[in-house]
């Protein structure tokens, strides 16, 4: 190692270190493929030919890019083009090969993407969103002069799949008013009839969600792979869409016990089986199911968690694999490792341990990181965002800087979580905020009595929706945190609503169970501005100039208030969206949290 790298932290190596998405390939030029990587220290789109391993930088842009995909015939690459993070743009494109990008489908103005579906005939459906149009859906067929809108609708909705002959359209849409659970409409494109509608919302007290999987890739065949939450979690069925046959799967494990987790699944070349992507408790493994024996089949992974899957031509699975104490890697079920990030591995982190905590809503999951040494520790919970995701074993190069310094960190999978049943989301209605609260305080006091945590020393912390629990938790449990990190948060929730991308404004409807004219009290009662009073710990903001998510006028109203107020406090502002594609950029803003910590925390050395 030279004295140039030995002098950099390892905190930061894991940031510089170059990763790689999992590549996506064309579907008929299978050599073709594209990815995403931080090589240059941006995230940018990367197209590789595999038969020649060359490796070519698509983009290349102050504040990066990742939306891309490839056209089936491999020969032109289209991404999504914004304005320094706002998520607002056009789609373009580019040869495969390389050449000037285009305005892809010209005749549409800027919108947030609702989705997009490209077909082996040259087909195109582009999804658009916006404040005042809602979802709109475009259709142009080659040759066509311009895009034909072929779908409108206020709530919101996007594209599902085409099939493979270009012939049918699946569309994902909220029409009923409820964000969390989607229904899919399927039209013809020849003439927009609707041929087939699955809803499981309308009518129904309680509602369940589906969603579109993709159509068989054969042509002709008209079966769609859909999620669906009958059972009370994610598992996939067959639906012919023009015969409106339904086959349920009932996947079990080579025990004959079903899989107890959200089961999700993808088509596998030649439509006789399935790719099997399983989830539970913050772990993810892969399977293999033959349709017509009806057979499941593990295939090989390590214990930890696969942030995505692809089944090849050759009868291969690549995916993206990590765990907290070991960095990604796209691997082969052959065992090779199919893509390499150039430049050095980054360091490995410390092993998550499992905790399970008893919550006012039934157990609660916790991921805890411990540093070296004898506690009890200075602790950072960090919360994530969403709400609709959830924490995993997953190599995560923020807590590990966390650790490094020092600090135990906790990750909770609170009410609002994926991955723990339909009923533990779905919990997440009404008192926003203050239920997963009740969950990140039983696991607060876990950990204070079982000695990891230093009750002087807790730092709530998080993103997006981690940030809004942040700033909610200091007001709403003012003495149990002695400062908080909140980056791109919802701060004054009234304001947010007002500022925000419609798409969000749907979910936050459903949320509450109606705008903040229809239910102001639930509105009120869940924003952290209507708190700021009762904080007690110094507070550390960041927040994106550009966000569409969190918008930054909400954030400078707390602001505000926070001075008006004089509590102590530190505001970070950048010039991007809802966070940075930006290596060094991401290296500031952990650096002035940290910072910021290790001033703030009693008996903490300052920073360094």
């Amino acid at each position: 190692m030279s004295d140039e790298k030995s002098a950099v932290p390892a905190w930061e190596q894991r940031f510089r270190a170059a990763r790689v998405s999992l590549p996506d390939w064309a579907e008929d030029a299978p050599d073709r493929a594209l990815y995403v990587s931080n090589a240059t220290g941006t995230y940018e789109v990367y197209a590789w030919d595999r038969a020649t391993d060359a490796h070519r930088r698509v983009t290349d842009r102050p504040n990066g890019t990742t939306d891309a995909e490839l056209s089936p015939d491999g020969e032109w690459i289209w991404w999504f083009d914004d304005n320094d993070g706002d998520e607002f743009g056009i789609w373009r494109r580019q040869p495969f090969a390389g050449g000037p990008d285009e305005e892809a489908v010209p005749g549409l103005a800027a919108s947030y993407s609702a989705g997009l579906a490209l077909g082996r005939d040259g087909t195109v459906v582009v999804g658009r969103s916006t404040d005042e149009d809602g979802t709109t859906l475009h259709l142009r067929r080659p040759g066509a002069a311009g895009p034909q809108e072929i779908y409108r609708h206020e709530e919101y909705g996007g594209v599902g799949d085409l099939s493979c002959d270009s012939t049918l359209l699946g569309i994902d849409h909220t029409e009923h008013g409820d964000a969390m659970h989607a229904a899919i409409r399927v039209v013809r494109l020849a003439d927009g009839a609707t041929v087939a509608e699955l809803d499981e919302v309308t009518g129904r007290s309680e509602p369940r969600g589906v969603a579109c999987l993709g159509f068989a890739p054969v042509d002709g065949d008209t079966r769609m792979l859909v999620a669906h939450q009958r059972r009370g979690r994610w598992e996939p069925m067959l639906w012919d869409v023009v015969t409106g046959a339904e086959t349920e799967l009932l996947l079990r494990d080579e025990d004959g016990h079903a899989l107890p987790g959200d089961v999700s699944a993808q088509w596998r070349p030649g439509a006789t089986a399935l790719l099997v992507e399983h989830e539970f408790e913050a772990r993810s493994e892969l399977f293999s199911y033959d349709l017509e024996k009806g057979l499941l089949v593990r295939l090989e992974t390590p214990r930890g968690t696969v942030g995505g899957a692809t089944a090849r031509p050759d009868g291969t699975v690549e995916f993206l694999w990590s765990s907290a104490a070991e960095p990604s890697a796209v691997r082969s079920t052959s065992g090779a490792v199919v893509l390499r990030a150039p430049g050095p591995v980054p360091p490995g982190s410390v092993p998550v341990e499992d905790v399970w905590v008893e919550g006012p809503g039934g157990r609660v999951h916790a991921l805890v990181q411990r540093p070296a040494g004898p506690g009890p520790y200075p602790t950072v919970f960090e919360i994530h965002g969403g709400p609709t995701h959830h924490d995993s074993d997953s190599f995560a190069a923020g807590p590990a800087a966390w650790l490094d310094h020092g600090f135990a960190v906790v990750r909770v999978n609170y009410r609002g979580s994926t991955g723990y049943g339909q009923a533990w989301t779905d919990a997440l209605s009404e008192r926003v905020g203050l239920i997963e609260l009740e969950d990140i305080g039983a696991v607060r006091a876990w950990a204070v009595e079982s000695g990891l945590a230093d009750p002087a020393r807790l730092v709530l912390s998080g993103g997006s929706w981690g940030g809004y629990l942040t700033l909610l938790g200091l007001g709403v449990q003012p003495d149990d945190w002695t400062l908080g990190v909140a980056a791109v948060p919802v701060a004054d929730y009234l304001t947010a609503y007002a500022d925000e991308m419609e798409a969000l404004k749907s979910l936050d409807r459903t949320f509450f169970g109606g705008t903040p004219e229809e239910v102001p009290e639930r509105w009120a009662a869940s924003s952290p501005l209507t708190y700021v009073e009762r904080v007690q710990a110094p507070v550390y903001i960041s927040a994106g100039v550009n966000d569409p998510r969190c918008p930054i006028r909400q954030i400078e109203n707390y602001v505000e208030r926070l001075e008006q107020l004089d509590k102590p406090h530190e505001v970070y502002r950048y010039d991007a969206g809802h966070g940075s594609l930006v290596m060094e950029e991401r290296i500031k803003q952990l650096r002035l949290e940290i910072d910021f910590a290790l001033r703030h925390l009693p008996g903490q050395r300052g920073a360094r």
